[in-house]
């Protein structure tokens, strides 16, 4: 299953979006409001919104300049969410996030809403940075 964000432009460099980006303690200033719970360790992030379960995040190693890619920490679940920035000018670049995720039909049948409201709203938070 593939969910896309819309592009969005952000007043910073590509360089301080991808600075931002590859830091996990960063991801909480973009989380939803109904976040419940935030725990971040080494280059990793554990996440709850209120009702559903628990989501852990890796940051995976960098292999591209312009892109920070997250992947599950799960093995049940397993799916990745890249952050793709594109340097616009000098004081900012264009972000977008893509989901790819591993789920038999009926799972992406029940995920899909759901987390196409988050990554829309992950993108809405960095687009106010």
């Amino acid at each position: 299953m593939n969910l896309e964000s819309p592009k969005v432009t952000v007043k910073k460099s590509q360089q301080e979006v991808l600075e931002f980006l590859s830091n996990v303690e960063n991801y909480r200033q973009i989380m939803p409001d109904n976040i419940d719970k935030f725990e971040s360790k080494d280059n990793a992030f554990l996440f709850a919104l209120k009702g559903m379960p628990e989501i852990k995040l890796k940051i995976d190693d960098p292999t591209e300049d312009h892109k920070v890619s997250l992947s599950s920490g799960s093995d049940k679940f397993p799916f990745s969410l890249t952050a793709l920035v594109a340097d616009k000018d000098t004081s900012s670049s264009d972000v977008q996030l893509v989901f790819d995720g591993k789920f038999n039909p009926m799972m992406a049948m029940m995920v899909k809403k759901p987390l196409q409201n988050f990554i829309n709203t992950l993108i809405g938070n960095i687009e106010k940075l």
